[in-house]
């Protein structure tokens, strides 16, 4: 029975990709008269061709079409790709000092020229993308010297992990802040958790002895130091010491994200060590994450155990890493429950979050089920990466399986 719902969930997932999530962007974002892609489609589906272009939403569309050109093989989703990977190299790497600005204005002008290490891993990822879709060296290259970046100017030499932020010229900066709902601290859980993504995949088509020191390591920081042992959660935010900040918070959509991509790193790693001790991590994070399961197969965003207040709307990102995260378990550990989960939420975003009149995702419905329209359709933060990912991940794991 599996075989014939893994099909089926595997067909609709690559319509919805490409009918649904690709051709919005495709057909309503690129920005013929200043390069690159617009900024902003509000939730009310108005385009503001003036927006600030960010370089978290530029480096995560070209993830996203290099990953949909290398599975599927359409020449647009590449030609889409390479206009991305050009802009980027043009415009939001920092030919001075290196490394890649937060944000720009629509003519592609820098106007927040702090170095995030988060955006930075993120163009590790797009750029590593492109070149395991097409075997482009540019693109590799830019990869590595990004790689180093983060690597001499994040690395936290005493402690160990990776601070959050430098000024442009990699000194000091006194706000290392993600979004202005993130708490202020040096270190968070999710600047480390898109550090490790792009490290696995980097590795998979540069294997660097260096970086595969670097990718044993932050899968140990992981287990180590962000995991807490006592409730299997995942800690958010730090001091330099690793002491925990901002009090006990719980964010479901990044436990169950986390449990798929430390498994994919210690896969990608391959050793037999690291696995075994990375396995049982999984399921023990894979398992708290329950927490934020609601009865109809969606998954709230996260709580404040010391406050009790909890932010349960269900966002478009939580739901897409939701589904995979529980797939991830029934692929590799036979897990029959966590299928009926990634399924149960799948069928969740097919009623509630997919625009199917007008193309991608909202962002979210809140709890009483009304439509959240008041933030953006596409934007700063509102890439076609989780979901598409999300679609290619069933799509290629469904192949694997059967």
């Amino acid at each position: 029975m599996n075989q014939i719902e893994i099909s089926k969930m595997k067909s609709e997932m690559q319509d919805v990709l490409q009918r649904n999530i690709l051709r919005f962007w495709l057909e309503n974002m690129i920005d013929h008269e200043n390069g690159g892609f617009y900024g902003r489609i509000d939730g009310q589906g108005k385009l503001h061709p003036e927006a600030d272009k960010g370089a978290i939403l530029n480096a995560r569309i070209l993830w996203s079409f290099s990953a949909a050109y290398r599975v599927l093989g359409n020449p647009e989703y590449l030609e889409a790709a390479t206009r991305a990977k050009e802009y980027f190299l043009q415009h939001f790497i920092d030919e001075e000092y290196g490394g890649v600005y937060w944000s720009l204005d629509y003519k592609g002008r820098p106007i927040d020229t702090k170095k995030q290490f988060y955006a930075i891993g993120f163009a590790v990822y797009g750029m590593s993308e492109y070149s395991r879709a097409t075997g482009d060296r540019e693109a590799l290259d830019c990869a590595i010297q990004l790689y180093h970046c983060i690597e001499d100017h994040a690395l936290d030499e005493e402690h160990n992990g990776y601070i959050e932020a430098c000024t442009r010229e990699w000194g000091e900066i006194a706000d290392m802040r993600l979004s202005e709902f993130d708490a202020n601290y040096p270190k968070s859980q999710n600047t480390h958790l898109h550090i490790i993504e792009p490290y696995a995949n980097l590795y998979r088509i540069w294997k660097s002895p260096e970086l595969e020191a670097s990718l044993r390591n932050i899968i140990g920081i992981f287990t180590d130091r962000i995991l807490n042992p006592e409730t299997h959660h995942l800690d958010l935010f730090f001091n330099m010491d690793w002491t925990r900040g901002a009090g006990h918070l719980e964010s479901y959509g990044h436990d169950i994200e986390c449990s798929w991509l430390m498994h994919e790193a210690a896969l990608v790693l391959d050793d037999s060590k690291v696995l075994e001790k990375v396995e049982r991590v999984v399921i023990e994070v894979a398992k708290a994450s329950e927490k934020g399961l609601r009865p109809d197969g969606s998954m709230i965003h996260e709580a404040n155990l010391d406050t009790g207040h909890m932010d349960d709307d269900l966002h478009w990102w939580v739901q897409a890493e939701n589904v995979v995260g529980w797939f991830n378990l029934y692929q590799h550990f036979g897990n029959e429950a966590a299928f009926m989960k990634a399924q149960h939420c799948w069928d969740y975003i097919k009623k509630n979050l997919i625009d199917w009149e007008n193309g991608e995702w909202f962002w979210s419905r809140h709890p009483d089920g009304s439509l959240n329209t008041v933030d953006d359709k596409a934007g700063f933060w509102k890439c076609p990466y989780h979901n598409s990912r999300m679609c290619l991940e069933i799509i290629e794991r469904s192949e694997q399986i059967y």
